[in-house]
């Protein structure tokens, strides 16, 4: 008889790309017999909806995260009775407040050493720094199986049956065939407070993408649609696709160009070629992990003092060495 599995209470991060990277690290746990229940931003359900995982949706409010995590540890102890002595709990975000509701929800947390919070978790690890950010959750799965190995070479989402039909029907709705390049042309944050949207962005999309005899296809988020719809009006835009969806979309593609932003490190995840445009982003600890991904940056020597982008020929090169794998 297999091992009981062992309740695992993880809060995820907040931005689609933290959760994207930190999937190996948990499939790792649920591989190991950790039965997973996530806390997280209402979308990351829908994004990690193919592993099976149960995903809470973090409340707003600080009595309700606290009494969401009061109830999953009661339901965790009436499955384990040995659940309240071993570390029973994971906290991805590097915040004092996040540490602070698994102390008053009586968990027993693993998660970094920062902002002074060390005291509030059941155990405190160094943030490493200098490292890419998926080896930085990979190394909290190091922590808690007490056992150091090397991260995968892909992060292997998984897309569910239902998210694989629901982008079929959306494809045939639009007359989209498989082999479409998906963009993504907005980017959620800055980095150091300096913009992530590549400037060139709409000129690319509109004078250079169509050469190459394919359909571009951008699927803007919420806020994003009049934009997409100004910018890129010579795309097919797919507005109000939901994470599972669009993940199940992009799997599917022949190539995505993106800024620096959560689909991007989604089209790396499904395995789909990726042309990842970074300006003031660090490739070394933010780039999306994957075989297939091109990080397109300022050729050395940019002018100082402002935000260096590559140029539109660079981009093209990378689009072209990606379409000629011939996927």
């Amino acid at each position: 008889m297999p091992a009981p599995r062992r309740p695992l209470i993880v809060r995820l991060r907040n931005w689609v790309g933290d959760v994207t990277l930190a999937v190996p690290m948990l499939q790792r746990l649920d591989d190991a017999g950790y039965a997973l229940q996530l806390v997280g931003k209402g979308w990351a359900k829908e994004l990690l909806a193919g592993h099976g995982w149960p995903v809470h949706g973090l409340p707003a409010g600080t009595r309700e995260r606290i009494a969401l995590l009061r109830r999953l540890r009661a339901e965790a102890l009436a499955a384990d009775p040995g659940f309240g002595r071993r570390l029973n709990a994971l906290c991805l975000p590097d915040s004092f407040s996040s540490a602070l509701e698994f102390r008053l929800a009586g968990l027993r947390a693993l998660g970094h050493a920062w902002e002074g919070r060390s005291l509030l978790l059941g155990r405190a690890v160094p943030r490493q720094r200098g490292v890419h950010e998926l080896r930085v959750y990979w190394q909290l799965g190091d922590a808690l199986l007490q056992a150091s190995a090397e991260p995968p070479a892909q992060i292997g989402l998984r897309i569910s049956a239902a998210h694989a039909e629901a982008a079929r029907a959306l494809r045939a709705a639009h007359g989209l065939a498989p082999g479409s390049i998906f963009i993504c042309p907005f980017a959620g944050g800055t980095w150091s407070g300096e913009d992530k949207t590549w400037p060139a962005f709409p000129e690319f999309a509109a004078q250079v993408l169509p050469r190459y005899g394919r359909a571009v296809v951008v699927c803007p988020g919420p806020g994003e649609e009049a934009e997409a719809q100004a910018l890129f009006g010579n795309a097919t835009v797919l507005p109000g696709v939901k994470l599972g969806t669009y993940a199940a979309l992009l799997q599917e593609a022949a190539l995505m160009v993106s800024n620096d932003t959560g689909p991007g490190h989604m089209a790396a995840a499904v395995g789909t070629p990726l042309v990842s445009v970074m300006g003031p982003s660090d490739p070394r600890l933010w780039q999306p992990w994957g075989p297939g991904v091109q990080v397109v940056q300022a050729a050395p020597g940019a002018a100082a003092g402002a935000v260096a982008w590559p140029s539109p020929g660079q981009v093209q090169a990378a689009v072209e060495r990606a379409l000629a794998q011939g996927r």
